[in-house]
């Protein structure tokens, strides 16, 4: 793979919530396939950590668990920069913090988003106690790490 600077890769998610942990689950095998060197986060406690994870980063990847109506395992991808991210999709981080939506939007506002920042979303299904994800959920999480690993190269 060619080398990219600045690079950022963020999984976000509870890795003891089953599915809720896809975009660890995502950034981890990332993490492990990379041959060069990229900022690898697994997890980010809020939306304002999250801002302060990509600062000074000119591409980055945000990886979440999506919650919507769709099927287990539905796939979503949004050029943040360029479309609007449904603000229900990504309910993220705790009650007490704002969403990936809403810390994008802050960026946005202060003058702090990368040049290129890509979401991912993985439908959820499953956020019981446990560390397994639901294999649709794992499927979907495997096929979406080869695709980042494309866009890297």
């Amino acid at each position: 793979m060619n080398n990219i600077s600045n690079v950022v890769v963020v999984g976000i998610g509870n890795e003891f919530r089953k599915d809720d942990g896809v975009g660890l689950y995502v950034s981890r095998l990332i993490r492990e396939k990379i041959d060069r060197d990229i900022k690898v986060v697994d997890g980010v406690p809020d939306g304002y950590a999250l801002i302060e994870t990509w600062d000074d980063s000119s591409r980055v990847f945000v990886i979440d668990c999506a919650a919507s109506e769709n099927n287990s395992g539905t796939t979503y991808r949004f050029d943040a920069l360029k479309e609007k991210i449904p603000g229900d999709l990504f309910d993220g981080f705790s009650t007490h913090s704002i969403s990936v939506v809403d810390a994008i939007e802050l960026a946005k506002t202060l003058g702090r988003l990368p040049k290129s920042l890509m979401v991912f979303g993985i439908e959820g299904n499953d956020y019981t106690p446990g560390t397994l994800l639901s294999p649709e959920v794992k499927m979907a999480a495997d096929q979406l790490v080869e695709q980042i690993l494309d866009e890297l190269k």
